[in-house]
């Protein structure tokens, strides 16, 4: 299937490894011409040689999403090098685990700059040529603990929730100009993430034994979902989030 998507240009934070470096290989792949953005330098720089080396086209900018300030320059970068982003994918790392009684007010004032803000910064600043084209697809990473949320993950239960409900409303807003919003949320997918929360072997094990596929996913398969959503066949698919999780959710 042709996504096309060639030529169009896209703009994939948390992008230097994991899910994020995924979906940049992905929509590369696809002939878009994507700008990378993490806060590590040296992984991004590697993560974009590697976009290179595999014949797509790839540039990267280093920015901490969890600053309005330099949300602000990542988007006036990516203009310069490549133009305005038509395909924006919002990832962030995860925000750190706590339970609900035991988060600090700077752990919330930190899990909402970093979860929430940063995707609806990242949004409200890519539509306005988005919608001087008449064109455009924002897809946020999420996380399956939008529709099964996890005690350890307070933070990410509510501000992932608060993203699903913005980009539900903002789709509802844009889907007459030719833009979509959804939301992609991976399940227990094997990326550094998921070795901070499960770092023992056997709770992993024990983990792989409640999801209907019996293993975890890869972040490729996260990619390929959100590489559809971006593409022009999911021109009719707006305010959605979808699940990949092996069938690990059990609300239908």
């Amino acid at each position: 299937m042709d996504l096309q998507i060639a030529g169009r240009v896209a703009l994939v934070t948390g992008a230097s490894q994991g899910i994020g470096l995924a979906v940049a290989e992905g929509l590369a792949a696809e002939g878009a011409r994507v700008v990378l953005s993490a806060r590590r330098e040296g992984p991004l720089e590697q993560a974009v040689a590697r976009i290179r080396h595999s014949g797509g086209e790839a540039v990267g900018v280093p920015a901490d999403v969890s600053r309005a300030e330099q949300i602000a320059a990542l988007l006036d970068e990516t203009r310069k090098l490549l133009g305005d982003p038509e395909i924006l994918v919002a990832n962030a790392g995860g925000p750190p685990p706590g339970l609900a009684d035991q988060l600090s007010e700077d752990d919330w004032a930190k899990g909402y700059e970093l979860t929430l803000m940063s995707a609806v910064r990242l949004a409200t600043a890519a539509l306005p040529a988005m919608r001087a084209r008449k064109w455009g697809r924002i897809v946020n990473i999420t996380s399956l603990t939008v529709r099964e949320p996890l005690d350890s993950l307070t933070l990410s239960n509510a501000f992932r929730s608060a993203v699903t409900g913005f980009a539900k409303t903002l789709s509802n807003r844009v889907a007459a100009e030719g833009i979509t919003v959804n939301n992609v949320g991976p399940g227990y997918t094997a990326t550094e993430r998921l070795e901070e929360l499960f770092e023992d072997e056997a709770a992993k094990e024990r983990l792989i034994e409640i999801i209907p596929a019996k293993r975890f996913g890869t972040p490729e398969e996260i990619a390929a979902v959100t590489v559809f959503l971006a593409s022009q066949q999911a021109a009719y698919l707006t305010g959605q989030t979808l699940i990949v999780d092996g069938g690990a959710v059990a609300a239908l």
